[in-house]
């Protein structure tokens, strides 16, 4: 009887984390207050209190991503995350949890926890119910996680082989092999270009991982965001706790970590064929675009959704698309991080109206940084992002991710307040400043596979 009871449990909890989570934020059309302190270890803390539902989101975020792997070992940083969630070392008195340990003492709080990395940052997410008993248990094991992770070798091992088998697939896929030599393009020797390959992973140990975690994983470092029903000293106590299984050595003693140079601008057009048999060319064509903390961000985002990301109401689906028929989706976007990430334009059409398409998109961008937007188009597409704002933080997690945004970028604490003002702000002038100074048509990168232009 209490192992069904526990079971019931279980069951209602989750329930209740899955069906709050598509619940509308109360801030979504107010003022978001969001409180910033550094703690006495240096750890930075950026909390929204959004008492109406109790529950708590988490997000830790470290200078751990893929831009800190070695050359020769790229995907370092994304395996090392992705081994962190596999166990925990005995320590303390308290007893080694494996993977299949952890998971059922998550199911049991009704809790979730996660590692992942991306090319900038290695982060740790925790959502837990605010019941006291239940927050305590799970901010209690979250920092077992992030403090004490066992590194199986045996799960490496066969994670490894895992790994490897999915690149072999993915090297089958148009888009795959596509986005691979356009990455490596756009970035030469950069590491957001580093291609995880199976010499790579085969050269990662865990000794590597040990390394690697120790180095970027430190607790004066981290960036922590949280929203939910906690206040700001339960907040400030929570952070301290999930950080606490870590070295507490101040920032000042350590070494500057090593200084990642920036992506180097493309000095000339370059456009590569890759053979594949396939009914639809794959195309991408693009260059380094800008940084995330550029001031010119509002312009051109939304100068980018005049271009090509408002989907089929953008300039180039209307004329790749709508009026050629040439493919059935077009689209472009920038990806902007601690470094330039790739401007792209991506799109997908017959192997014999590769060379068709490749100029009407050519030409619609060389008007585009030419001339800017019209006014019609620059107003409908600040009513559409204006319109949509409030999707953006319609629940507690998307607006974590937007909180951490500003914390990891170092944005301004009214960032989300002043958003919809900042694009009302915009004008024709701006973009075609923007995209004149940040693009270079005539030295862009283009990537073909399955047909011949």
């Amino acid at each position: 009887m209490i192992l069904i009871s526990n079971f019931k449990h279980t069951i209602i909890r989750n329930a209740f984390l899955a069906g709050v989570a598509g619940l509308l934020c109360s801030t979504a059309f107010a003022a978001i207050p969001i409180q910033e302190w550094t703690q006495p270890g240096g750890a930075r803390v950026y909390l929204v209190e959004s008492p109406a539902i109790p529950m708590l989101d988490v997000q830790i975020d470290f200078d751990a991503g893929g831009r800190r792997d070695p050359a020769d070992k790229a995907g370092l940083a994304s395996s090392t995350a992705n081994l962190l969630e596999k166990g925990v070392a005995a320590r303390d008195g308290q007893p080694a949890l494996n993977e299949n340990a952890l998971g059922e003492a998550w199911a049991d709080l009704g809790a979730s926890f996660g590692s992942s990395a991306g090319a900038d940052r290695m982060s740790f997410s925790l959502r837990t119910l605010t019941d006291p008993a239940l927050l305590d248990k799970a901010v209690a094991l979250a920092a077992r996680q992030i403090g004490e992770p066992s590194f199986p070798e045996n799960i490496w091992e066969r994670g490894k082989l895992r790994i490897i088998a999915s690149l072999k697939e993915s090297y089958t896929r148009p888009g795959s092999i596509a986005g691979r030599a356009y990455s490596k393009a756009v970035y030469g020797s950069h590491p957001y270009g580093h291609e995880t390959t199976e010499e790579s992973v085969k050269r990662i140990s865990v000794a590597d991982m040990r390394a690697f975690y120790n180095a970027g994983v430190v607790a004066c470092r981290a960036r922590v965001s949280m929203v939910g029903a906690v206040t700001r000293a339960q907040a400030d106590a929570i952070a301290q706790r999930l950080l606490a299984r870590l070295p507490q050595v101040p920032c000042a003693g350590l070494p500057a970590p090593a200084t990642v140079p920036e992506v180097a601008a493309l000095a000339q057009a370059d456009e590569k064929i890759i053979p594949f048999d396939s009914a639809q060319a794959q195309v991408l064509l693009g260059q380094p675009g800008y940084k995330r903390s550029d001031p010119q961000f509002f312009s051109l985002l939304v100068g980018n959704y005049i271009l090509g990301g408002g989907g089929f109401v953008s300039r180039l689906a209307s004329e790749v698309r709508e009026k050629r028929g040439l493919t059935y989706s077009v689209s472009s976007g920038f990806s902007p991080g601690l470094h330039a990430g790739a401007f792209t334009i991506g799109l997908q059409t017959r192997p014999d109206q590769t060379g068709q398409a490749l100029e009407v998109t050519r030409k619609v961008l060389r008007d585009f940084v030419a001339d800017g937007p019209t006014e019609a188009e620059l107003k409908a597409a600040k009513d559409n992002l204006i319109g949509g704002f409030a999707l953006l933080i319609d629940s507690n997690r998307k607006l974590l991710g937007n909180i951490s945004n500003i914390a990891w970028n170092d944005l301004p604490l009214n960032y989300l307040d002043t958003w919809t003002a900042r694009i009302s702000s915009v004008t024709a002038a701006d973009v075609k400043a923007a995209f004149a100074q940040k693009l270079q048509p005539e030295k862009m990168v283009t990537v073909i596979l399955g047909g011949k232009p």
